[in-house]
């Protein structure tokens, strides 16, 4: 296999499998493109994002601009002359002229089956929407938001049991697997075959912190899918007596009562839901019988 002259662009954990499989399947990675350095955590320190670790580490360049809009950060990447950019979560809008650059495009590793779940959150949407299965779309670039032509695409079933940690790492793995066949048949070819998307899309927008709060008239299902969907971020959370109590864990249950009443000490609530784990504020995560033993929660009380 030849290998090809790669830029890779990516920010978070989801992109570093992808980034690492290229590196090491011999192909040239000119370049790595990440997010600005940011204040992150209680304490606001400036870290530097997952790919551009691996990618200091590994001795490849790295590039963070804040854009890609303008001239100068364009001719910059212009200069790379590379064969192909590879795009995993990035964060940025590429434009036109940045996309038209290298020799084969840009090709984006999505994670969910497009035209469904579009946008920035796909893994939490699809858990959330009780969808049977997600996978990893491969695309080839275009100037619209996740609308290029198809390359590939493998599916993962969702269970009752998935969670968005769980999905994340799995699709993660699958895409770089993906990513390092689709790179050596346009290695070997010159070419990868894709077929456009239909109109039958869905949208999955940047989740907010407003999202995680539960609904206790929705059904049991409904708030289970919430919780694995929406942790560990932005976290799905509850009101008891006044203070925000978050939901780390929880499971379907044949319990029967009022919508949020703790039934028992083992986190049985009204109308079908067993919490297994919370995290009242300013503590740490715990079992739901700790909590109660904690004072934390008390049987017969109502989340809100």
């Amino acid at each position: 296999m030849s290998a090809l002259r790669i830029v890779f662009m990516g920010t978070p954990d989801f992109a570093v499998p992808a980034l690492k499989a290229l590196h090491e399947a011999g192909h040239k990675i000119l370049a790595v493109y990440s997010q600005p350095p940011r204040p992150k955590g209680r304490g606001q320190q400036v870290q530097k994002s997952p790919v551009h670790l691996y990618a200091e580490e590994q001795g490849i360049p790295i590039f963070n601009p804040k854009s890609l809009k303008n001239a100068d950060a364009q001719e910059e990447f212009k200069k790379l002359n590379a064969d192909v950019a590879v795009v995993a979560a990035y964060g940025l809008i590429l434009p036109k002229a940045v996309l038209d650059t290298p020799k084969y495009g840009c090709i984006n590793i999505h994670a969910s089956l497009l035209p469904r779940w579009r946008g920035a959150s796909p893994i939490q949407h699809a858990i959330w929407s009780g969808d049977p299965e997600t996978g990893i779309t491969l695309m080839q670039m275009d100037e619209g938001l996740d609308t290029g032509a198809v390359i590939s695409m493998e599916r993962i079933a969702i269970t009752d049991k998935t969670t968005s940690s769980s999905l994340h790492d799995e699709l993660s793995a699958l895409g770089g697997k993906m990513i390092v066949k689709a790179i050596g048949e346009l290695a070997k070819n010159g070419a990868l075959k894709s077929v456009p998307q239909n109109d039958e899309s869905t949208y999955a927008p940047m989740l907010k912190k407003e999202n995680g709060k539960i609904n206790w008239s929705l059904s049991a299902a409904m708030i289970d899918r919430q919780i694995r969907a929406l942790n560990p971020w932005p976290g799905t959370w509850a009101e008891f007596e006044g203070k925000r109590i978050r939901i780390l864990a929880a499971e379907i249950s044949p319990a029967k009562g009022n919508p949020g009443e703790i039934l028992d000490r083992h986190g049985n609530i009204g109308h079908g839901l067993k919490i297994l784990k919370i995290q009242p504020e300013g503590k740490n995560a715990m079992d739901f019988s700790a909590a109660v033993n904690g004072g934390y929660l008390k049987v017969g009380g109502i989340f809100t």
